[in-house]
């Protein structure tokens, strides 16, 4: 496969320290042309903004997760508006809510939900949206909003995929997708339209078997392709492809192929 995207990553957390350039490397020669590195608080947004900066290939979303929402003081949601400025700035997120650990107070995730929804509203940008047990609150927040986004490391199963898609959302799919457990989620990757489908890895989090229970990575958004692919019945690279122009579409994220496009150059005498 040489056009995957892995549309949700945190190559800026600390499991990354000792080894971030290598794991980038590795990207790179896995085929990625793009990996979209989301912030879940104001440093990891700023970390994620100055990977950006860094690597051609890399874009950030800037926002406070709902574990974190009590720190979302005005002064912070200031400098995320700040940020979010950034060209390579694509989205606002992780955003959401989180009602299975509760790290943040209930009417306190809903508060920066909203607070953050309107921020994305303003400047026009897309939402990568978190919800564990919490969908019937994110539904009704994302249904009062008018913009679009992606439900990420989606796990509403298949009974809420039509309402999720009426909203104009797209789905996230991760690592769990592989899990012999999983079979709702596989259920989704079957239905949920071509064009409505991410990719994505969650790393180093949600790690896809054949590497459960290791590190996650961008270069293993290639398991979620191919669990994907088996789950409907089509070719890898299809799915690859598709998913990429889905990110393109719904981040504007430049998606060509690097690795040709810079051979490309060397035969023209380029730089």
């Amino acid at each position: 496969m040489t056009q995957l995207v892995d549309s949700h990553a945190h190559l800026d957390f600390p499991q990354f320290d000792g080894d971030r350039g290598t794991v980038i490397g590795r990207a790179r020669e896995a085929g990625l042309v793009a990996i979209l590195n989301v912030g879940t608080d104001l440093a990891s947004s700023r970390a994620a903004v100055a990977l950006a900066e860094a690597h051609d290939f890399i874009y950030a979303a800037v926002g406070v997760h709902p574990h974190d929402a009590k720190t979302l003081t005005p002064a912070v949601l200031e400098e995320l508006r700040t940020l979010a400025r950034h060209p390579k700035v694509v989205a606002i997120g992780e955003i959401g809510l989180d009602y299975y650990r509760d790290l943040s107070p209930r009417p306190v995730q809903r508060r920066a939900f909203a607070e953050q929804l309107a921020l994305a509203a303003e400047l026009g940008l897309p939402a990568v949206v978190h919800s564990r047990e919490a969908h019937d609150d994110v539904l009704a927040a994302l249904g009062e909003w008018d913009g679009v986004g992606v439900l990420h490391s989606y796990s509403g199963g298949p009974e809420r995929l039509e309402e999720v898609l009426s909203l104009g959302f797209s789905v996230g799919l991760s690592g769990p997708v592989t899990f012999p457990e999983a079979r709702k989620l596989r259920a989704v990757a079957a239905l949920v339209p071509l064009d409505r489908l991410l990719v994505e890895t969650d790393c180093p989090y949600l790690t896809p078997v054949p590497h459960r229970g290791r590190r996650n990575e961008p270069a293993y958004v290639r398991y979620v392709v191919e669990a994907v692919a088996r789950a409907r019945g089509e070719e890898p690279e299809g799915i690859a492809r598709a998913a990429a122009e889905n990110a393109h579409r719904l981040f504007e994220i430049d998606v060509r192929n690097y690795r040709d496009a810079e051979e490309t150059e060397g035969k023209r005498g380029g730089p």
